[in-house]
């Protein structure tokens, strides 16, 4: 296994291969956090790069990570830990947007295009968001409103991602990690190490749906319609989930889907120490073959986080899951 980190130098004229010690980790997660790099390189008089500065990784020949240096820290050494982000990173920056009759999809592309961000492939999202304001807002939060809402209404969950250097989007329902001979990537007990597994109802669980309208000629905020499951208030008292409508928005259809989506326990799966595999992202979903005690999980789980690892030649993964009823 052959790990290669290239860093443009300052000026951007050159390209440099450092002597990069072992313990290299990309991680990247589902919403609202740019793909990270970090790595320890050693210094010396010909490297010459700073803040800002390209940075790629790449794993025998494949493309893995193209991003910035955004922090380095040095000791006395002469080792220099670099973190560097993909351009999710930009997407941090805050803005106000208010738009008119548009998809998630062409949401993004405007806000790349206003921040020149490159955007690669970013598939039809199809559902059409009547009116939209959103007032100093972060870039991450705009977009994460648009494929809320597409998901809400549709049923249909998209990823928004950097690949190497370009903005995507793809539906979930593309981005199986399959291999050549038609197999999928699978975790069980022999290619993950160890799991941890919890179920909640502290966060993310929800029986009760209120919506709201806005009257802008009162001035009002009025209640629009409440859904709720009374078997799962009697077990677990009242978890309330209020959002609004706006004009034009099936209020009902939206709060049928709140209800389906949030009334149920979480369920949280983590996997250790797994075999690496750099097709791996956040958004990627992959088979769950394992015995948890009080159930067993055979299907496909959505990863929500991962970080791989590469060290002594090796390289493994640690993965957050969901699925079912597991729900981050």
């Amino acid at each position: 296994m052959k790990v290669e980190i290239y860093i443009a130098g300052e000026s951007g004229g050159e390209l440099y291969i450092p002597a990069v010690e072992d313990g290299v980790e990309w991680s990247t997660e589902r919403w609202g956090v740019p793909g990270k790099l970090t790595f320890k390189v050693l210094a010396d008089r010909f490297l010459d790069f700073s803040e800002g500065s390209a940075v790629q990784l790449r794993l025998d020949g494949a493309k893995v990570f193209f991003g910035f240096v955004f922090t380095q820290k040095r000791d006395k050494e002469n080792r220099i830990s670099v973190t560097a982000y993909d351009q999710l990173r930009y997407l941090k920056n805050k803005d106000t947007y208010m738009y008119e009759n548009r998809t998630a999809s062409e949401v993004i592309r405007m806000i790349a295009a206003d921040f020149a961000l490159n955007a690669g492939e970013i598939v039809d999202t199809g559902y059409v968001i009547a009116e939209r304001s959103e007032v100093d807002t972060s870039l991450f939060d705009i977009i994460q409103n648009a494929l809320d809402l597409t998901l809400v209404n549709t049923r249909q969950m998209f990823v928004l991602y950097d690949d190497f250097g370009s903005l995507t989007v793809k539906n979930i329902a593309d981005m199986y990690v399959q291999n050549t001979n038609g197999t999928y990537l699978m975790i069980d007990e022999c290619t993950g190490e160890n799991f941890e597994y919890t179920s909640s109802i502290d966060s993310n669980t929800y029986n009760k749906i209120k919506l709201y309208r806005d009257d802008a000629g009162e001035g009002k905020r009025q209640v629009y319609g409440i859904m709720q499951d009374g078997v799962n208030i009697n077990r677990w008292g009242v978890l309330q989930y209020c959002d609004t409508v706006s004009e034009g928005e099936n209020g009902e259809a939206k709060a049928k889907a709140l209800l389906s989506l949030y009334n149920k326990k979480t369920r949280n799966l983590r996997i250790t120490n797994a075999f690496g595999d750099i097709r791996v992202r956040a958004g990627s979903l992959l088979v769950v073959n394992l015995n948890l005690g009080d159930r067993k999980v055979e299907n496909f789980m959505l990863v929500e986080k991962v970080k791989h690892t590469f060290r002594n030649g090796e390289h493994f993964m640690d993965l957050t899951l969901r699925g079912g009823e597991f729900v981050v």
